[in-house]
This record gives structure tokens, sequence and C-alpha cells, in this order.
């Protein structure tokens, strides 16, 4: 069914991440879907249904094929048995080729929580005699985007260039008003301001104007170079 799923622990965390990346595969012709595995609340000035209506803005202006959230508590997140079966599912039924999870060095609890939880679920759904529902499928890999807590630069295995999207992500982060806009002081750097100077650090380190890190655990094959900047 999908290309490529992005799993967030919150909302907004995909659009973080890789909102230019999404940008990029939806251009390219790829099935992106995001699946937020709680629905981050409660926040200072968010409530569930404030944070429903700006997840639905940021997915329009990303143009996903398909957007759930796993219901899962806030705050609380844990790579449990019955959380693993109930993301299984969800890989078993939207069948990504490819899933993208969170980086999984973080200060943030439930971001480390949801990266062991993804790369169990993902074992667990080729699984055959079992009661998850559909079909056995094992998506064939795992690469990780940056939407750290930490204070620290990573060490990438690649940069995506997103030059020509960054307007477009910073519109679909600013969705997110009750976290990243109404909270922000008026003097900059705000939030914002601070994202872009990362993604033109990012761009910088390519020969571009904007880029994205991502990280993998396992070696990058290619089937040629024509693909590298």
């Amino acid at each position: 069914m999908l290309d490529i799923l992005v799993v967030a622990p919150h909302p907004d965390d995909a659009e973080l991440g890789m909102a230019g990346a999404m940008l990029k595969f939806k251009a390219e012709g790829f099935s992106v879907g995001v699946l937020d595995l709680t629905d981050g609340e409660p926040t200072p000035l968010g409530s569930a249904e404030i944070r429903a209506r700006e997840t639905a803005a940021a997915t329009e202006i990303l143009g996903l094929d398909w957007r759930e959230n796993l219901g899962l508590p806030n705050r609380r997140l844990e790579p449990t048995l019955e959380a693993r079966s109930q993301l299984a599912g969800v890989f078993r039924r939207t069948r990504p080729r490819w899933i993208f999870a969170p980086y999984w060095v973080d200060a943030h609890p439930d971001h480390v929580a949801a990266t062991q939880l993804i790369e169990a679920a993902r074992f667990w759904s080729k699984l055959s005699k079992t009661d998850m529902p559909g079909e056995p499928h094992h998506p064939e890999r795992i690469f990780y985007y940056y939407c750290i807590h930490l204070h620290q630069i990573p060490r990438p295995a690649f940069v995506l260039d997103i030059s020509d999207l960054w307007d477009r992500k910073q519109a679909a982060i600013e969705c997110y008003r009750s976290q990243f806009v109404d909270n922000q002081p008026a003097d900059p750097p705000r939030l914002i301001d601070r994202l872009c100077a990362q993604a033109a650090t990012w761009g910088w380190s390519i020969g571009a104007r904007y880029g994205e890190p991502f990280a993998s655990r396992e070696p990058i094959g290619l089937f040629s170079f024509h693909g590298l900047i």
C-alpha cells in the first residue's frame, strides 16, 4: 500500500525531522504515510482537539497518502508487547517498503521508546502463525530521522538536499501553532529560526542551501553514483 511510512512519537515529530524528505518523496511519485504513535498531549497550549486540527493542516501541506494515530499514551510510551503487536499490525496493513523512525539516541524517553518499538514491530510484522491481523510483511529497511532533544551534532549516514522545499517544510511545522508559534518569543531566535539554521548547516555540508540528515544502522547499497551530489 505504502512505499514509505514515517513513524513519529508525537504529531509534529515527522514534520520537524523530515518534512522536506516527505515532500521530495511525493514529488518523485512515492506513496508516503505517517503514523503518529500518541496525540502528544498534554502540552501547555495544546489539547487533543487542537493537535488533531494542526495535524490535519500539516498533512494537507505535505500531501500525504495516509495518516493515522495509534493512540498510545503520551509521556508514558513504552515498547510493550501489546504496543508491538498493534504497530506490527499497522505494518502488515500498510505494507511499507521503507520505514523512517526517530534516531535511537535522545533525551526524550518517548523518542527512545518509539524507536525500540518500531524496530521490534518490524521484526514481528513478518511472523506467521500469529493472531496479528493481515499477512506477514517485512519492510526492507529502517532509516532514522533526527528530531532530537540533545544538543549534539550527529554523524548522519546521508544528507538529503531539500533546498527548494524549506519554505513548505516551515509551513508544515508552523501548522502546529500551539507548539511552535504561539509559545515563541517576539524576538528571534525563535525555534523556526534555529531549525532553519540547522537545515542550512546540513545543506552547507553537502554543498546545497538546505539539507536533512538521516542515519542507518546498516550499510546503504548503491546501484550507481548518479544520485550522489
